[in-house]
């Protein structure tokens, strides 16, 4: 057998390999043919060859990691709203700032739970290991915001897949995400600038059935009785949240299915039991309250315009192509030249 000098040229069969790649690059037999890493748009199928385990990989530890703690499903899907709808589904919030505030400092981003932050990275690693360097973090926070929904009783829906990680994040593009206390025209102003119509912002809203809010986002609801509240509720949250209540304090968005992706929250909010004012307004506004009625007597439709919208959400201002990289690591940017899909692809080829 022949030594390996230190630098060490392609095989012919690596360029074979690649040469299929490129080969394959040019089939254009329908609108979902497959796709690869280097190439333009999304695709159901872009890791077709590159990492055709990557959904049953994210699925699988994420099992574990829901079983463990429950927290984490709304927690991912919080995560990934708040990337998607800020700058894009780049995983810019990802990105730790080096001596300077990053996106997770920004205001609206209070009380994103590390330990969720930390699963996207830790399923990266696994990912990376299994399939090298070929998915971006920006990927893997949208099918881990899937499976979030998914195991938690939810619609379960395909996903296109193919996003690049930013080169950047802006510590201001949180500003552009709704505010608890926000009004129903606030909400259909934010969301229709960006083309989601009167049942998306309904059905997004629909987010709120599990997890947890600070009190902090919620002081409105335990001084105003507009948009109403039931008063044993308001009681309730009156007593969980003091005015000098803990800021890490929290209650239950849905009291009545807390971990549980289901409709429920919709029939709260027929019952003035809406936790954040944005939430018990559209209960109430003539635009919105018809669709509030219909997913709370109807949760196949509520989950059908759920996976709707969060499919135009994960859609949002992506990077594909020759645009952002594919990082090392989910919380830094790489020090190549954005050619990372190529060389990635290049590392694959010399395995064999």
């Amino acid at each position: 057998m022949s030594s390996v000098s230190a630098s060490r040229s392609p095989s012919l069969f690596s360029l074979l390999f690649l040469s299929s790649f490129l080969l394959v690059s040019q089939i254009h037999a329908s609108s979902e043919s497959v796709t690869l890493p280097f190439l333009d748009g999304l695709s159901y199928n872009y890791y077709f060859l590159t990492c055709p385990k990557i959904e049953r990989i994210v699925r699988k530890h994420l099992e574990d990691v829901f079983q463990k703690d429950s927290g984490q499903a709304p927690g991912i899907l919080r995560l990934f709203f708040h990337d998607c709808f800020a700058q894009g589904c780049d995983a810019s919030i990802l990105l730790n700032g080096v001596g300077q505030p990053d996106e997770k400092q920004n205001f609206a981003n209070i009380g994103l739970r590390q330990e969720a932050i930390q699963t996207i990275e830790n399923i990266r690693t696994i990912v990376a290991k299994q399939c090298l360097r070929v998915v971006s973090c920006a990927d893997i926070l949208v099918l881990a915001a899937r499976e979030a929904v998914r195991q938690s009783g939810g619609p379960d829906f395909d996903v296109r897949l193919g996003r690049k990680d930013s080169l950047t994040f802006n510590v201001s593009a949180p500003n552009n995400l709704p505010a608890p206390f926000a009004r129903t025209s606030d909400l259909l102003k934010i969301f229709g600038d960006r083309k989601f119509d009167t049942t998306d912002v309904v059905a997004l809203s629909g987010a709120h059935t599990f997890g947890r809010a600070h009190c902090t986002s919620l002081v409105n609801r335990t001084i105003e009785d507009n948009p109403p509240i039931d008063p044993d509720f308001k009681n309730k949250l009156k007593a969980t949240c003091p005015s000098n209540a803990n800021p890490s304090t929290t209650v239950d968005l849905d009291n009545i299915t807390p971990t549980k992706f289901d409709n429920v929250y919709y029939i709260n909010l027929l019952n003035k039991q809406g936790v954040f004012t944005s939430d018990q307004d559209i209960a109430q506004d003539p635009r919105t309250k018809d669709i509030v009625r219909s997913f709370a007597t109807d949760q196949k439709l509520f989950f059908n315009k759920f996976a709707n919208a969060f499919v135009k959400v994960s859609q949002l201002g992506v990077l594909t192509g020759f645009q952002g990289e594919i990082r090392k690591t989910c919380f830094a940017t790489n020090s190549g030249n954005g050619l990372d899909g190529i060389k990635s692809v290049v590392e694959m080829a010399e395995m064999f």
